[in-house]
């Protein structure tokens, strides 16, 4: 039995939220199905609706549609009062921003009051945190009503070899446009629930492409971003040397918007110290002219690169042609396949930074360390059906960061991916960015335990094409992916990626061809699933 299921998590927040409301009158119902945060935004500002109708829509698609999908974990307890604070603060005329009342749910590996951070796992379950992650604390700030959690790979997917869909804790995972196609990882959950409308936005954590597979699955906007341009505190780690946290939305201006609230350094993740000198107003950089007189490096040996997605690529190049952009073919061997480096850099990072984390976990949380998490894997049966071949594997090695033999793959992994992998491209061919196919359409998802299923697994050096994202992780450079089209129903995301800071410049090029092509298509095959259940 999982932790909280959506159904019942719903019904704890009506009888909670309804009697604490202010006796507000009931408002008229507001059909929140695809409509953008922008527009959500709007029409709050406008007073043409209330953020608890607004609230109450998203909780309502949830009970009717999450089912067969297992995107959401939890729906916040006090969402709807969290909704009714942002409708007085309205109503006195004291509305913080374009943020206010409007609902967001969160990864449930990233921190807030009042809701346990589980990563997905039961040894987790009474991880209530006493204080929000930065990433949520801006959001409250803003004015978000922070509507509940989703569900996630565990431990990120850095767990098993094998296939392991979502978690035991929030259940398998299913992509909404075909239940039978694999969501990806690690933020699997925020990806289904903003592609199905389940929120206005969703936030999902990135270490080696979780925020970029899932939202180029789901037809969505996401990015990973510049080390650290968003902060990491509060947020249960896999690699701080390339952990990053980011909205995922159906719309750039939805994302700028989210990450003009998200953006910023924090005393509490030293690595986020030069954020405030980088980051600006990610919506006012936005124009629909933005690829005109551009030079962008196009690069087509990826493992998404394929004769089913071709035809959708070549299209996306001729979009941006039309809108004034010059494109300059990139050499096949332009990037590294980094996929071992990556991978033993993960288990010297997890192994450190997973402690660090729990070290401040409350005292209800028994377990501090990742030999911990192994202990209990085993004596949990729930727990214990899944293998953690790679958890094992990093508690075998020491020393993390400080280890020699860390910084040697550190080191060259990092100048591979940066200085002599994309920086090649900008420094070589007077490229301002890089385009690319994110990744395939959705791969059917193997029954959990199928060997060779799981995330990060070892492969001899060369056999498989550099990934878009993990090179960009590497690098610590942004790779923004948007919609860009569907093979056979199923969407596929357009990569753009650029140097260290350049979020606002991927954004624009971002919007420029979204406001083009209007590639996107929502799903709707989790609804027919969801009414036959």
């Amino acid at each position: 039995m999982y932790m909280s299921r959506p159904l019942t998590a719903v019904a704890l927040v009506l009888s909670l939220s309804l009697a604490a409301c202010d006796k507000q009158e009931a408002a008229a119902p507001y059909n929140v199905e695809d409509v953008a945060l922008s527009q959500i935004s709007a029409d709050l500002a406008a007073g043409k609706i209330t953020s608890a109708a607004v609230t109450q829509a998203y909780i309502d698609r949830i009970n009717k549609y999450d089912g067969p999908l297992n995107a959401v974990i939890v729906v916040a307890p006090d969402a709807l009062q969290q909704a009714a604070a942002s409708d007085r603060r309205r109503k006195d005329g004291k509305a913080i921003g374009p943020l206010d009342g409007i609902p967001v749910l969160l990864k449930d590996n990233i921190d807030a009051v009042g809701m346990p951070t589980t990563a997905g796992s039961f040894a987790m379950v009474e991880n209530f945190p006493a204080q929000d992650s930065e990433v949520t604390k801006r959001l409250r700030a803003a004015g978000a009503v922070i509507l509940g959690k989703a569900n996630t790979s565990q431990w990120a997917g850095l767990r098993t070899t094998a296939a392991f869909a979502g978690s035991t804790v929030g259940g398998p995972t299913r992509n909404p446009y075909d239940l039978t196609r694999t969501a990806a990882g690690s933020s699997n959950g925020s990806g289904i629930a903003a592609a199905a409308s389940f929120a206005a936005a969703t936030v999902g954590t990135d270490t080696t492409g979780s925020i970029m597979g899932p939202s180029s699955l789901m037809g969505l906007v996401g990015m990973r971003s510049s080390i650290a341009l968003i902060s990491r505190r509060g947020i249960v780690p896999v690699s701080l040397s390339q952990d990053t946290a980011g909205p995922m939305t159906r719309t750039v201006t939805d994302f700028a918007m989210m990450l003009n609230a998200m953006a910023g350094s924090d005393p509490g993740d030293p690595w986020s110290v030069d954020a405030d000198a980088h980051k600006t107003d990610y919506v006012k950089a936005l124009s629909p002219d933005a690829l005109r007189g551009k030079r962008l490096g196009v690069f087509r040996n990826t493992g998404g690169h394929n004769d089913a997605t071709k035809p959708i690529f070549d299209k996306a190049l001729e979009v941006m042609k039309a809108q004034g952009a010059e494109l300059v073919d990139l050499p096949d061997d332009l990037l590294e396949d980094l996929g071992n480096e990556q991978r033993l850099i993960m288990y010297y990072d997890i192994k450190q930074d997973m402690a660090a984390y729990l070290a401040t976990a409350p005292s209800a949380v028994k377990i501090r360390t990742l030999a911990d998490i192994i202990a209990f894997n085993k004596a949990d049966p729930r727990e214990s059906i899944h293998g953690q071949e790679h958890l094992e594997a990093a508690e075998a090695l020491s020393g993390g960061r400080e280890n020699p033999e860390f910084q040697k793959i550190w080191e060259y992994a990092h100048r591979k991916a940066g200085p002599e992998g994309y920086g090649r491209a900008f420094t070589e061919f007077g490229v301002s960015a890089l385009v690319a196919v994110s990744r395939g359409p959705a791969d059917v998802q193997q029954p959990d335990g199928t060997t060779g299923g799981g995330a990060a697994l070892e492969r001899p050096k060369g056999t498989r094409p550099a990934s878009i994202s993990g090179v960009a992780a590497l690098a610590q450079w942004p790779n923004l992916t948007v919609p860009m089209g569907d093979v056979n129903g199923l969407p596929v995301g357009l990569s753009f990626v650029g140097p260290q800071w350049s979020e606002a410049m991927l954004l624009s090029y971002g919007y420029a061809y979204e406001q083009a092509s209007h590639a996107r298509k929502p799903p709707t095959a989790y609804k027919e699933a969801a009414n036959n259940n």
